[in-house]
């Protein structure tokens, strides 16, 4: 039997998450629950174009896995002899029994309890987005070296230390506790999202980043089909599509970025829309509101929107209003002000957003907002002002030559 190698691919990195989640159950060791999936995967590399595929492939992997991680250990202890091959390799029988296992409430936990380890409190940000897509998605140290413009050898000593802490850590290994569960779920979430940004707001030099958003939404995917009563989950699926769905009108031909009211709508993603509208419709119907469903409404107005002018912004200005209850912070504050200064005009925004110059002084959309709504006024240069603190904070080339427009658009100063 000939199996398209892609496939394999394909099957072995969708069954990892699931696979690895049952491993580090039962090894309670991440650096032994990897070595024994690569190993299965090793073996379904070699075995399966032969044989065809097992009626459960990830059942097989856990199998095989764990056949493989209590011979390295026996090996390490010298123990007892090696099973035969043909004893590893014909699962048939349990295989099945495994298979439903799978379908139960203990995977669920194996899964959450995986992403939870990658997003633990004492692992920085850029160790728990590296550590993920190490261990959840496969991603080899070169890969994610290069999308976090470092060395390889860099890269792997932030994967080892965060290893290391994982290891120090008291990580509970039975099943959680209704809280704890509710607790993990929206660690895991922050994380997702925070690797789903990671590639979205990623320039043309960090492109090798952009792959970050696809994997985030097939952990986001994958999460909600597993928590389907959890609506922050369906909620931060829901949102990552929406938003991911522009992509292909984001940047122009030379990698520039193209804003909101530019870009060429017929180029969203309209399969994605659909689906991240039909996944935040059921999110809703749970009837518990939250950060991520608020957010997602937010985008699908922007998403339904025919134009820029025809945007709902007075809705978007209620959202935001509503998602200072869920997610208060200076950030989601002045988000509302830029939709205020559409609904309302920028006299009113501008009102809104001045008392958060002290908290977000640092922050280059503050100052760009700032000059643009003192534009519209006709206040140039107190605009060029702020133009020139924006274009002193800007995180990439492309934003900073998107206000130098903004500048070259304004009257010559008087000085």
């Amino acid at each position: 039997m000939t199996i398209d190698p892609r496939s394999l691919d394909t099957i072995l990195s969708g069954a990892r998450p699931r696979a690895l989640a049952a491993l580090l159950r039962y090894f309670r060791d991440l650096d032994a629950a990897e070595e024994a999936f690569q190993n299965a995967c090793l073996r379904a590399l070699r075995s399966w174009p032969d044989t065809g595929l097992p009626r459960d492939p990830t059942a097989w992997l856990i199998l095989v896995g764990r056949n493989s991680g209590i011979d390295a250990a026996r090996r390490a202890s010298r123990f007892g002899a090696l099973p035969d091959e043909i004893a590893i390799s014909d699962t048939a029988d349990v295989e099945e029994e495994l298979a439903e296992q799978l379908d139960g409430a203990a995977y669920a936990d194996d899964l959450l309890r995986l992403l939870f380890i990658c997003c633990h409190r004492d692992l920085p940000p850029a160790q728990q987005i590296a550590l993920a897509l190490r261990i959840v998605s496969g991603l080899s140290v070169r890969q994610i070296a290069r999308a976090f413009l470092v060395g390889d050898a860099a890269m792997e000593q932030r994967i080892t230390r965060a290893k290391r802490v994982i290891a120090n850590a008291d990580v509970a290994f039975e099943a959680p506790a209704p809280l704890a569960r509710a607790e993990r779920i929206a660690s895991v979430a922050a994380m997702l999202y925070l690797l789903f940004n990671e590639g979205y707001t990623a320039s043309e030099q960090v492109s090798a980043r952009e792959p970050f958003c696809d994997e985030a939404i097939r952990l986001a995917r994958l999460l909600q089909t597993m928590f389907p009563d959890e609506p922050e989950l369906i909620g931060l699926a829901a949102l990552m599509l929406l938003q991911h769905a522009r992509r292909a009108a984001r940047f122009d031909a030379e990698g520039a970025v193209v804003l909101l009211e530019r870009q060429d709508r017929s180029r969203w993603d309209e399969t994605m829309i659909s689906e991240g509208l039909v996944l935040l419709a059921r999110a809703f119907r749970l009837g518990r509101a939250g950060r991520y469903q608020i957010e997602a409404a937010i985008a699908a107005l922007h998403s339904r929107a025919p134009s820029f002018d025809e945007t709902d912004w007075p809705q978007i200005a209620a959202l935001y209003e509503k998602l200072e209850l869920y997610a208060p912070s200076p950030v989601v504050l002045l988000n509302r002000a830029a939709a205020v200064s559409m609904a309302q005009g920028p006299a009113p925004a501008l009102d809104m957003m001045l008392p958060l110059e002290r908290a977000l002084s640092s922050y280059f959309y503050f100052h760009g907002l700032k000059g643009h709504l003192l534009q519209r006024l006709g206040r140039d240069d107190e605009a060029r002002a702020a133009f020139n603190l924006a274009i002193g904070l800007a995180n990439t080339a492309a934003e900073a030559a998107q206000i130098r427009l903004y500048l070259d658009a304004l009257t010559p100063g008087r000085d």
